[in-house]
């Protein structure tokens, strides 16, 4: 009897406590739910939310070349052209920003523009012909990366209030293009005034002072930039009354910030992470065709590939698709010629070289004495570069050309590519303006042999020819029969191996509407024009 009462007793108190177990642990599933959905709770209709890898490097649009930099200032600065939409796509043409009109002389040497009045910085003050001049003279002065865009003889001057006048000593056909560039952001010469001592440019890495549609109100280094509108900016008014950039360093939390509604973009995603978001089909993942490009150079000046026979064997030994399908999961393209796809002056009829091992062999017969050995510099800056020399190198072991693959430090690659001490390397290019100068110039032009842009060593005084009476003349039709008639030639002669432009691709809440992707502008989201349903 006792025992019973005593086991009663037992199963009594066991049964209490487990009770009061259940409830409390209901409690903690029902408030971890609630925190569960707290996190899934979609960003407000009025706020958007960016994710991306890592801070801007700086604000100043005179001293940033960074795409990542200008995901906030692009929106944050006017322009006297930006880039155009057309059938709701993203154009390298321009129009007016800040100019209403402009006109240039007979000889293309001076450009007067003419501003839109109403114009104002995110102080109150009135956008001018002086603040114009002030900001590039300040540009040409810093004299950092953007500057590089625009000629460095060029002359600013007022003409009146709402009038400004660039003159140029030499024609310079891309001038207008360059007016597109983020580095062309006009800024509010009151930083300079407010600080003395260095003209604003302390200040201006972690402020931002234009007339744009937003302003930076605040930047929490390592987690976060705050960008609400400029009450004082004179175009529509945005939707969103606040534009998030977090900063998520993991490309995973990235993505499942944006799965579970955190987000609304996530940018810089690697491939396998957007193939997840695909399968979960909880978000948009979109491709653009972009103009950053990868390609092989060719040591067109010294040793074995001197010879255009090789460097045309090359060419045809190269497994284009195989890097395209298999290293890049299908996001590129194979080039068609030094001009991209989506720049005005490609040449959708030009010739583009294949895997044809045939023609290869028979290009590399021509060769006397064969190459014993080529060497292939390469390095770690692009995770794509190492499958890509690993191909190269068994495409044309395939051809009967034994290649060594050397991977170096990225600054000791780009010292032997400068000093033309390599038989193949290779690199990325992006444009810093809408013009094919970008390619073709750089590329080819004698006087820019090595790092400056023509980093196959090529020379040909016919292209050489033909590339100055493209950058002398405006006339768009003109100026690309010229690129075309130069592209043929270097196609032909190999001066390069163009593998691939890479498609931009971006995840974003199905929800979000209005993005337009611009060639030209990679990590830059037109904010102001961007909804949410």
């Amino acid at each position: 009897m006792s025992t019973i009462t005593a086991k009663t007793a037992a199963k009594s108190l066991f049964n209490k406590a487990l009770i009061k177990k259940t409830t409390l642990a209901g409690a903690v599933i029902l408030a971890l739910s609630g925190i569960s959905l707290q996190a899934q709770a979609a960003v407000p209709k009025d706020m958007l939310v960016i994710g991306k890898a890592a801070d801007p490097q700086t604000l100043d649009p005179a001293v940033t070349i960074d795409n990542n930099d200008w995901t906030v200032t692009y929106p944050a600065y006017q322009r006297l052209v930006g880039y155009k939409t057309e059938g709701g796509k993203g154009s390298t043409q321009v129009e007016g920003d800040l100019a209403a009109s402009w006109t240039a002389s007979p000889d293309q040497l001076v450009w007067t523009f003419k501003l839109k009045p109403g114009a104002k910085f995110d102080d109150g003050s009135e956008v001018n012909a002086d603040a114009v001049k002030w900001s590039f003279d300040r540009l040409m002065k810093i004299a950092q990366g953007p500057s590089e865009a625009f000629p460095k003889d060029m002359q600013v001057s007022v003409v009146d209030p709402m009038t400004v006048r660039f003159t140029l000593k030499t024609p310079f056909a891309p001038f207008l293009y360059t007016l597109a560039n983020d580095g062309a952001g006009i800024v509010n010469p009151a930083i300079a005034r407010g600080n003395p001592a260095d003209g604003g440019k302390a200040w201006m890495s972690n402020h931002t002072a234009g007339s744009g549609p937003y302003k930076l109100d605040r930047w929490e280094k390592g987690q976060q930039l705050v960008l609400v509108p400029n009450p004082y900016y004179n175009g529509p008014k945005p939707a969103f009354k606040r534009v998030t950039v977090k900063i998520i360093g993991e490309s995973s939390s990235r993505r499942l910030q944006l799965s579970r509604g955190d987000l609304d973009i996530a940018d810089s995603l690697p491939i396998d992470q957007l193939a997840a978001l695909k399968q979960e089909n909880k978000v948009a993942v979109n491709e653009y065709p972009s103009l950053r490009v990868t390609y092989l150079y060719l040591n067109n000046a010294k040793g074995a590939m001197s010879n255009v026979d090789l460097r045309r064997a090359v060419s045809y030994a190269v497994d284009y698709q195989g890097m395209v399908k298999g290293i890049l999961g299908g996001n590129a393209k194979q080039m068609r010629g030094p001009i991209p796809d989506g720049m005005w002056g490609y040449d959708p009829k030009a010739m583009q070289y294949s895997n044809d091992m045939t023609k290869a062999k028979a290009d590399l017969a021509k060769v006397k004495p064969q190459p014993d050995t080529l060497d292939f510099l390469y390095s770690d800056s692009d995770p794509n570069w190492e499958p890509i020399a690993l191909s190269v190198q068994a495409s044309l072991a395939t051809a009967g050309v034994k290649v060594k693959l050397e991977k170096l430090a990225n600054a000791t690659m780009r010292d032997r590519i400068g000093q033309g001490d390599y038989d193949i390397s290779i690199g990325n290019w992006s444009p810093d303006f809408a013009d094919p100068y970008m390619f073709m110039n750089y590329w080819f032009e004698s006087d820019k042999k090595g790092l400056p842009g023509n980093r196959s060593f090529y020379s040909n005084p016919q292209v050489d020819d033909l590339l100055k009476k493209a950058v002398s003349v405006t006339d768009q039709k003109q100026r690309t029969d010229y690129y075309q008639q130069a592209q043929k030639i270097v196609i032909d002669q190999a001066a390069y191996v163009y593998l691939f432009q890479k498609n931009y691709q971006v995840a974003m809440n199905k929800d979000v509407k209005g993005f337009v992707f611009n060639p030209m502008l990679e990590q830059v989201f037109n904010v102001a024009q961007m909804s949410k349903q």
